[in-house]
């Protein structure tokens, strides 16, 4: 099977709002929800896509021939990619019923873990969701982050129970889900979290802990003063707040604050090939996710299409180092982009 045969049987898979496009970049779902789509006028997402584009990279060919180092380590554990899966919810409602968010998360896991990289899985209000996502972690060595949503302490705890059990070598919570309806309305209240409430969340994990959803120095500042190990620059891709900036145009400031802190910085959002990847390394990401790719590859082609996936991003990012001259991940820079000033 190709990636392109992958995205073709993708397209008889998936339900009537994902369009199964060659490049997801929010143009064909628009505001369209339930599915891929963003919120409002679904520009966010577009606009994520869209500030990666107008980043070149700087070629350099002046150099030794070499085999780039594209590894990549996050709490101590070597991944092959500085690539990792991002957490999706809701397949069934979004997409089709070709998967469950349980059998979705559990593909999704054992592909990435194969080509050495690790997913992020995602949360629901079904307690099988996490339960589902965690055993399949626990399957992979404990290879994979279960992703919480910012639920009320109690729910957040039980779920903390079934993440410890799967080993997993760090844990998340998606901030940026404050918005959705379902958290809204439940009693006791869930969503947002003060600095307080995160550091009691980062303390019960025990384990290296990532806050998802931060686009400004000041939600960094509060995420590091909660004891994040990790950040996700992320805007949880338009769906939770129209008229966002892209992550992209938030990067470089929120890198540039955290730098020598200790805390790593991912970021999601509109990246798409592994050109995109370097850019974001060389705005001062430690490394990337990538979410609604991975939904269209698990479609077209289950654990094969995921890992065909990945490797398409892999040899992209290869090619651009060799073409820019960056030996290994560490090499790549501010100056091996080129941005208009």
């Amino acid at each position: 099977m190709t990636y392109q045969e992958v995205l073709e049987k993708a397209r008889q898979q998936l339900g009537p709002y994902c369009k199964g496009c060659a490049v997801c970049n929010g143009r064909a779902c628009g505001n369209r929800m339930p599915g891929p789509g963003a919120k409002g006028v679904g520009d966010t997402a577009i606009r994520n896509y869209d500030k990666w584009a107008e980043i070149r990279v700087n070629m350099d060919t002046l150099c030794e021939n070499f085999v780039p180092d594209t590894r990549c380590e996050l709490f101590g554990r070597i991944f092959r990619y500085p690539i990792f899966a991002g957490p999706v919810g809701a397949v069934r409602l979004h997409y089709s019923d070709l998967y469950t968010d349980m059998t979705y998360n559990e593909v999704l896991v054992r592909g990435c873990a194969a080509e050495g990289i690790a997913a992020f899985t995602g949360d629901g209000s079904d307690p099988d969701v996490m339960r589902m996502a965690t055993q399949a972690i626990a399957k992979a060595g404990g290879i994979g982050v279960p992703t919480i949503k910012p639920w009320n302490l109690e729910v957040i705890r039980d779920k903390m129970d079934l993440a410890k059990a799967s080993g997993c070598f760090a844990m998340a919570m998606d901030v940026d889900a404050a918005g959705l309806p379902f958290l809204k309305n439940m009693e006791p209240p869930a969503g947002s979290k003060s600095v307080e409430e995160l550091r009691q969340i980062v303390e019960m994990a025990g384990v290296p802990f990532i806050v998802k959803g931060v686009m400004t120095v000041r939600g960094a500042m509060k995420a590091k003063e909660a004891g994040a190990a990790a950040i996700i620059v992320s805007n949880h891709g338009g769906r939770v707040l129209d008229q966002c900036p892209a992550t992209a145009e938030v990067l470089p400031e929120i890198a540039a604050a955290l730098k020598g802190s200790g805390v790593k910085v991912l970021v999601d959002g509109g990246i798409r090939s592994g050109v995109d990847v370097f850019k974001a390394l060389a705005l001062g990401a430690d490394g990337v996710l990538i979410a609604r790719p991975f939904v269209t590859a698990a479609y077209g082609g289950g654990e094969e299409g995921v890992r065909l996936y990945i490797q398409k991003l892999a040899a992209e990012l290869t090619d651009t180092m060799q073409m820019c001259g960056t030996r290994s991940l560490a090499e790549i820079g501010p100056d091996s982009v080129w941005m208009k000033k």
